[in-house]
């Protein structure tokens, strides 16, 4: 059995995971953080003071086996939201009459998997319990415009496990016979925030997705609470970088993500948003230690092909670079970029005319001092974004390459 680590985002390996998870061979572990707070997961995380479930939810998603009773209902359960604007009581009357097991239907999905509901039903209890006393003790009203119900089930389950969110979603993946492992990398309630290089600060993980500027990132934080947007405003440019760098917080692995990483055989860092979804948790300590010190795993880099808003008009090696960056930004050790990195798949071939592609400076990515595997990974019917089935052939291939070579080397 071949363990494969994945550190992602909700979205940016979408196209990859759905691949993995059809092979038999290999346990494909995703680790995900969840500092998401925008649209409904902003919502549940204000009330419930929890981490974002949203990314956990959408990776979870991709590995639900298609052979499971009830997949295609399940698959819309966990894509369903609530319409913008929707009417609080029709939302509350609606998941009441299921937790009630007076209706199978929750959103627009019809529950016939008995354990499954079972289980869902006392998670929606759990959510409709705790409701009215949260939002009476912090004075505001939760919006069901626009939200995501399986969000609403992640917040019951967390007050139903001793608030502990790496056991709810420990728990999820078990319910739904996951087709692999997510993992959180961390189980602090933590925030983003963010500068950019003309002094602009960004308040949130929201922010940082939703802001959109040509105008780079300088600066990525994690911190215990959001920070005061009026007291910020009166600060220079360097005040604010001092400023959000003395509320610098800090945020260890969980056992468990350590584990996964010392027991890989193959590592990926994958494509998508770099400062929403992945360098966050680069920054997590344990992260950078645990994968340097898997000398035997394969730790492949996944570069972006299309030019992502979050990194303007970055660079190939800047993304691994900024990688790099993150991962060694708390270490107390000194790590090289090979400890962490042996491949980098950089598409090199495009075929969009419209597309903004990541721009190749193959001089600078040369000096890097990792092997780089050139070639055609974008997907035919979806530019800018990877062919799931060509990165996992180059994946299986680098590392049966690395493993022969390894071989040769100790039997020559």
């Amino acid at each position: 059995m071949l363990n494969i680590v994945v550190f992602n985002g909700g979205r940016g390996a979408a196209t990859i995971i759905p691949e993995f998870v059809k092979e038999d061979g290999f346990h494909l572990t995703s680790i995900v953080n969840a500092y998401d707070d925008g649209k409904s997961t902003g919502e549940i995380r204000k009330l419930f003071r929890m981490l974002g479930p949203s990314d956990i939810r959408k990776v979870q998603q991709l590995m639900i086996p298609q052979n499971l009773p009830g997949y295609h209902d399940l698959q819309k359960l966990f894509r369903f939201r609530y319409g913008s604007g929707a009417d609080r009581d029709a939302c509350l009357r609606e998941m009441r009459d299921f937790a009630e097991n007076r209706s199978r239907k929750i959103g627009d999905s019809t529950i016939e998997n008995d354990c499954i509901g079972k289980w869902l039903r006392i998670f929606v209890s759990s959510f409709l319990e705790h409701l009215p006393l949260l939002e009476k003790g912090s004075a505001c009203r939760f919006c069901f415009s626009d939200c995501s119900v399986m969000n609403c089930i992640y917040a019951g389950a967390f007050q139903l496990f001793s608030r502990d969110f790496e056991t709810v979603t420990l728990f999820f993946n078990k319910l739904f016979t996951l087709k692999g492992t997510v993992l959180p990398t961390n189980i602090e309630d933590k925030k983003l925030a963010a500068i950019r290089e003309n002094g602009e600060v960004l308040y949130s993980e929201a922010e940082i997705v939703e802001l959109r500027s040509n105008v780079r990132i300088k600066d990525l934080y994690i911190l215990n609470e959001y920070p005061n947007k009026e007291h910020i405003e009166k600060l220079g440019l360097l005040e604010r970088q001092q400023y959000l760098s003395a509320l610098r917080s800090f945020v260890q692995a969980t056992s468990n993500v350590i584990r996964a990483i010392q027991s890989a055989d193959v590592i990926i860092y994958s494509p998508g948003t770099q400062h929403s979804s992945l360098y966050p948790s680069y920054l997590t300590r344990g992260i950078a230690e645990a994968i340097a010190g898997n000398t035997s795993a394969n730790k492949i880099f996944i570069c972006n092909i299309g030019e992502d808003y979050e990194t303007p008009q970055y660079t190939a090696s800047e993304y691994i670079l900024g990688a790099y960056h993150y991962l060694t930004y708390h270490s107390g050790t000194h790590l090289r970029i090979a400890d962490l990195i042996d491949y980098a798949i950089v598409n090199d071939r495009f075929t969009s005319r419209t597309e903004q592609y990541v721009r190749l400076d193959t001089e600078k990515l040369d000096r890097i001092g990792i092997h780089l595997e050139y070639g055609e990974f974008e997907h035919e019917d979806n530019p800018g974004k990877h062919c799931g089935r060509k990165i996992l052939n180059t994946v299986l291939r680098l590392h049966e390459e690395s493993f022969v070579g390894r071989l040769g080397r100790e039997h020559p």
